[in-house]
């Protein structure tokens, strides 16, 4: 193999030392960061925590050359830098792995990798010699993956493999990681920060985004907090905790464990029986879903995005067609039938778009308030609304949902992600439901917020509402369930008791593996 060629790079000096020095972003109407300091050194894993629009990637962005900054400078081992274009970023050593991966599902690994450089034989490809270096870089980090493979058969994880090592062969010396366990189940996050590890202990620089924070305290050596733009602090990960974390995140104390006091589990209030459906691109979504939802408890729904969460949700409240099979609300079946009759027998549904499917976005927040039962007395006097009794309900709901608000008539849109999520849950639990769909209910919200929708999730539980609890955050699923289903594929691998799941099982089981074969895997 060649010393060095422009299709195989050797890899850049090693960045000693990166530092963000009084970055400044503006948005129209947002400042998205203030004056932030950030730096990372050589052989580190420096985590980045903060909340969905605390500034984390608009600061990493400027860092990779996708933004400029309004104010502030980058040095680079002292030497002050400017990257008008991630090109910029990756020649001096920068790479990123991005949230969603950026691949070419048709093209294998090694065409991956070397999509967009330049060939050692002019218009002849090498790829046998990037298939080479991809072998070598796996081994030396752990990232087994076959270079001939297509990418659309890679699993996710594999597929985050890919990413790492295209940034590896570009020789990236100092990786930013944009929340890269998203997508992950927890073995293959456990399989990442062996690897992360291994490439902090050979010298690389690595930028962890988060909001996990048990990750956060797993993988790093320092961590800063960011919050609504503005740098709030850095630690030493050995001297933080979770509690003292999230105090940062959101300026108070911040409940992380729940009191799940035993409740007797009354009667089958929703039943799923052999549903199948269709994607939006007309592929098998769902396949035979069977499932039983009993007054009085949480039914955790865990697993990897993208694996039918969605088009359960939306099958069961009638959003997708089934295909096959029966959905059972007290013994009756509602397939096909009306949201407005769901409704009515005591179906609410929180879901997972909530700027697409639970609000108006240009009405008010009272509008929003009564959407589903504006035309019923008391928000209706025949053909005209009840202005009075709307804005009566809606104050007695802003209250006591602790919805910070201007006022009840502010365009929805202007309140934040947790606001909003608030005022989702005031309307469907308004009407006191039987069965509860709480479709990724604190996706995007802050801590604070998350806290407060747990305990009404849990307050609901007391009141004898059946709830289905659809979360990718198995410590949420954990955290709330009294028994956890995982679905794989569009199927439910098994269901298990919270008392007898744990990490590991869960993991497996998103990975498609069924708790029997799992048992006997280990008892042999």
């Amino acid at each position: 193999m060649p010393a060095s060629t422009s299709l195989l790079p050797t890899g850049h000096s090693r960045i000693a030392h990166m530092e963000m020095q009084g970055i400044v972003k503006r948005f129209p109407g947002v400042l998205a960061a203030d004056h932030v300091d950030f730096d990372v050194r050589s052989g580190e894993v420096h985590a980045l925590l903060g909340e969905n629009g605390a500034g984390k990637s608009t600061l990493m962005k400027i860092l990779y050359g996708l933004y400029q900054p309004d104010e502030g400078h980058i040095r680079l081992n002292g030497e002050s830098v400017v990257f008008h274009s991630p090109a910029n970023a990756i020649s001096r050593g920068i790479g990123m792995i991005h949230q969603h991966f950026m691949l070419v599902p048709s093209l294998t690994v090694t065409e991956n990798v070397a999509l967009g450089l330049k060939s050692s034989r002019g218009p002849l490809l090498d790829l046998d010699r990037v298939a080479a270096r991809i072998t070598e870089l796996a081994d030396a980090y752990g990232l087994h993956v076959d270079p001939h493979r297509p990418v659309w058969q890679l699993a996710v994880g594999e597929q985050q493999r890919v990413e790492i090592i295209k940034a590896l062969y570009r020789g990236a010396a100092l990786l930013i990681l944009d929340e890269p366990t998203a997508v992950l189940t927890p073995q293959e996050v456990d399989d990442l920060f062996v690897t992360l590890r291994q490439m902090a202990r050979d010298g690389h620089a690595l930028i962890f985004i988060s909001h996990k924070l048990h990750e956060v305290l797993s993988i790093s050596n320092r961590v800063t907090v960011l919050r609504d733009g503005h740098q709030i602090g850095s630690v030493p990960t050995a001297e933080a905790t979770k509690q003292s974390l999230a105090r940062m995140m959101v300026g108070r104390d911040v409940v992380l464990e729940y009191e799940r006091p035993a409740t007797s589990q009354g009667e089958v209030r929703l039943k799923v029986e052999n549903v199948s459906a269709l994607s939006d691109e007309g592929t098998p979504a769902l396949r035979d879903i069977s499932l039983e939802l009993r007054a009085g408890e949480i039914l955790g729904l865990a697993g990897v995005s993208g694996n039918g969460q969605r088009e359960l949700a939306q099958t069961i409240f009638g959003l997708r067609h089934a295909t096959s099979g029966k959905v059972l609300l007290d013994g009756h079946n509602i397939l096909g039938a009306k949201v407005s009759t769901l409704n009515a027998q005591g179906l609410a549904y929180i879901p997972e778009e909530r700027m697409l499917d639970g609000v108006i976005t240009d009405f008010t927040v009272a509008e929003n308030m009564v959407l589903q039962d504006h035309g019923q007395k008391p928000f209706a006097m025949s053909i005209f609304l009840n202005g009075r009794a709307i804005g009566r309900t809606c104050a007695d709901l802003i209250k006591s949902f602790d919805i910070k608000t201007p006022s009840s008539d502010t365009p929805i849109k202007s309140l934040s992600g947790g606001n909003i999520q608030k005022v989702i849950l005031a309307r469907e639990l308004r009407r006191e439901p039987r069965v509860l769909i709480a479709a990724q209910p604190t996706r995007g919200v802050d801590i604070g917020a998350t806290e407060y929708i747990h305990h009404c999730l849990l307050d609901e539980r007391e009141r004898g509402t059946a709830t289905l609890l659809i979360s990718e955050d198995l410590d949420e699923i954990l955290a709330l369930s009294d028994r956890i289903a995982v679905i794989y594929e569009g199927e439910i691998v098994g269901v298990v008791n919270r008392a007898d799941a744990d990490v590991e099982t869960l993991g497996m089981m998103m990975a498609g593996v069924r708790p029997d074969a799992h048992a006997a895997a280990a008892s042999g």
